[in-house]
Order: C-alpha cells, then structure tokens, then sequence
C-alpha cells in the first residue's frame, strides 16, 4: 500500500512539473540534477588532481575551477588589461590578457567589490547563475519550435551536454550562452530593437558579434525574399537592419579598443595568433585557411596524410550543410539554421582547431532540438547517459591537469 501511495505521489509530482504553464518548475528540476552530476564527477576530478601551475594537490571545488583560462580571467579581475603589449623573446606579442572579452571578468569584480567573495567564488555562483538563466531562456527558446515536452529534453541534453562542466567554472561560456540565447529569442519574436543590448553586451563577452550579424543578415534577406506572403514592413525592415549594423560594428568592437589602449591595430588578433604560435609557429590570419593549417600539423601526431585530413574537413562541411537540411533540422526553423551556418562559417573562418573546439561548438545548441525531437524512453535514457559519459570523457582529457598537458579545455 505504501508503495503504490508513493508511486501515486511520484506521478502526481511529475504530471505537476511538467505541466506546460509550470515550465520554469521543470527546467529547474532538471537543471539542479544536472549540476549534481556534475559537482560529483569535477570533486571526483580535484580530489585525484596533483599539484599543477595554478593549484596544489587535491584542491578545493573553487580552486580547481579557476584554472586554465579561469587564471586570466582572474588576472583581468583585478588588474585589467595590459597597455604594452607582452613580446616573447622572438619579439612577436606574446600570450596576454586581451584574449579574453571585459564583461564577464567585470561582472565578476564587481560582484567580488560587493560581496567581498574571493575571485574563484564568485566566478563559480556567476556562471551558474548565468547558466540557470541560460537553461530557463532555451527552454523558451525550444518551445516557439517544438511542444513543450521537446522543449523539456531538449533543455535536458542542454543541462547534461559532455561540455556543461563549463558552465560552472571560472568561464565566460555561461553568460556568453545566455545572452546568446536571449538574442536568438528576440530574433525569433522578431523583437529587433531588443537585440541592441544584449548584442552590445555578448559581444564583449565572447567572440560572437560577427556571426551573429551573419545570422541576422541572412534573415534580413530571407524575410524581404518571402515578403509576399510573411510580410516585412518597413519598421520591421529598419530594426532588423539596424540590429545587422550594429552586429557588425560589436564584431569589430574589441578589436578597436584593444587597438585604442595598446597603440597597435593588431593588437587582439597578434595576440589570438600567439596561442595559434605552437602548433604551427607565427602565421598570418588568413581566413579559411586554420583548419587546413591545422591538417599539416595533426598529421605529424595521427601519422595520417595531411591530404585525408583536408578530405574530410571538406566532407565534414558538406555534412553538415546536408544536415541542416534534413527533415528533423528544419523544424529549428529558419532563423535558428541561420544561426548555425553562421557560426559554422566564423568557426572555419578564424579558429584554429584543437582541443578547445569542442567548447568553441557550443554556441550551436540549437543542435540539442534536433536531437530531443525521437520521443523512445530508451533513446532518451540512453542519449543522457552517453552525455553524462562525454563530461567525464571532456573532465579527464580537457580540464583535469596531468604531468604534460597538451589538451586545454
């Protein structure tokens, strides 16, 4: 009797939660669980975890999750950004603190100004709370495409992703991901004037700004293509083009104001190339060619032809343009396959790729809606568990430190 009485309350529970106008109930349910999951597999890390260039031994939640690039957001907290640019001993600029955007190390010195927290601790409460928000606004992001039980697991492999390690560290992939998120929501409600601060703001948080002008570009013409029968009236015409102006400008912001401080126009791309510089020496930025770059160098540790690698870089585009045209992907629509193949563009154009791409994709969750719409329990079950799988997968490849490690997050 006990038993069917709890079950009856378990039921009751869940039909409770996931009912469509308690939304926000079930997107924090499932995103609480997934941070369990989580802290539990980054504890397990730290506690396993040798000493290291910015940690002893066994370090503490707030200390592990510092590290790496977490470290030069720390050093932007509370110093800012150098105004001579750092040479090496080769003279070429070296690796510097203008890599990493203002806005979220800003938010973070000011929470550390308010609270008086130590940096690690409120770096870790900003990116979870960005992360909540993230998790909150994808959900209604999900739901103007797909029903709302699509919506929910699409927020669910959104929360259990093998790369959601990142969202509770000293990153700025949480907020970037939000505000990402909250763009695309205006740009789907066609909410244009909206998209001024939240582009203004996610554009000096991670490199974005000119994908997304991409992205509203493409919608631009593809709204005055179909205007017969969608419409598209001049004040929407003027907003929407505004907001692609404005992009574009927010690409190049960073840029111009690290030009501004240092004296060098190069300034931010010299230094984005000295993090390029040992793998394939110092290059120049040409667009579109990082990742054939990148064929020559990963043969020499694959003992593949640089010639397979470039064949199925190529290939690896051209499926991911056939996908994007499939069935299940067109239910994103069409904005959110704009945003896609933009970022998929910006990616090709000017990352070079190695073990930080996999965080560099994350800025294609609308991936996560593809994905949530097969509605088999099992499929379900078993897509989280090979998640949860990837974070551990990511944790001890990426961010946990061995004796040599050539693998950053």
């Amino acid at each position: 009797m006990a038993d069917r009485s709890l079950g009856s309350v378990v039921r009751r529970a869940t039909t409770v939660m996931l009912a469509p106008e308690r939304w926000w109930v079930a997107v924090i349910a499932i995103f609480a669980a997934s941070r369990v999951v989580t802290t539990s597999l980054v504890l397990a890390y730290a506690s396993l975890q040798k000493a290291n260039s910015w940690t002893g031994p066994q370090p503490d939640y707030f200390s592990f999750a510092k590290i790496w690039d977490g470290h030069w957001y720390y050093i932007i907290a509370l110093t800012g950004y150098p105004t001579e640019l750092p040479l090496d001993e080769t003279g070429h600029v070296a690796e510097n603190a203008w890599a990493f955007m203002p806005a979220y190390p800003a938010v973070v010195r000011f929470v550390m100004t308010v609270t008086t927290l130590d940096f690690a601790v409120a770096a870790v409460i900003i990116s979870v709370g960005f992360a909540l928000g993230a998790a909150l606004v994808f959900y209604r992001l999900m739901n103007r495409v797909f029903p709302s039980r699509t919506a929910l697991f699409a927020v669910a492999i959104f929360c259990f992703a093998p790369l959601s390690p990142i969202l509770q560290v000293a990153y700025a992939e949480s907020m970037s991901l939000f505000l990402l998120i909250l763009a695309l929501y205006w740009l789907l409600k066609r909410h244009y004037w909206m998209l001024l601060p939240v582009v203004a703001v996610m554009s000096l948080t991670r490199p974005s700004g000119l994908a997304f002008a991409l992205a509203l570009g493409l919608h631009v013409v593809y709204r005055w293509w179909v205007r017969d029968r969608d419409g598209f009236p001049p004040r929407e015409a003027i907003a929407a083009i505004s907001a692609t102006v404005f992009s574009v400008v927010m690409g190049f912001a960073w840029l111009l104001i690290a030009a501004a401080v240092t004296g060098s126009l190069t300034a931010y791309t010299d230094t984005e190339l000295a993090w390029r510089a040992p793998y394939i020496g110092r290059v120049e930025l040409v667009p579109f060619t990082a990742w054939f770059q990148a064929a020559g160098f990963w043969q020499l540790w694959w003992n593949i032809p640089q010639w397979v690698l470039s064949a199925a870089l190529v290939v690896g585009v051209l499926g991911f343009l056939g996908f994007l045209l499939t069935r299940p992907a067109r239910r994103l629509g069409v904005d959110l396959r704009f945003w896609l193949l933009s970022y998929a563009l910006y990616i090709l154009a000017v990352f070079f790729p190695q073990s930080s791409t996999f965080r560099l994709l994350m800025p294609m969750f609308p991936v996560a809606g593809v994905l949530a719409q097969p509605k088999s329990p099992i499929y379900r079950i078993l897509l989280l568990l090979a998640c949860i799988a990837g974070q551990w997968g990511w944790i001890h490849i990426a961010w946990w430190v061995d004796n040599y490690d050539w693998s950053p997050p």
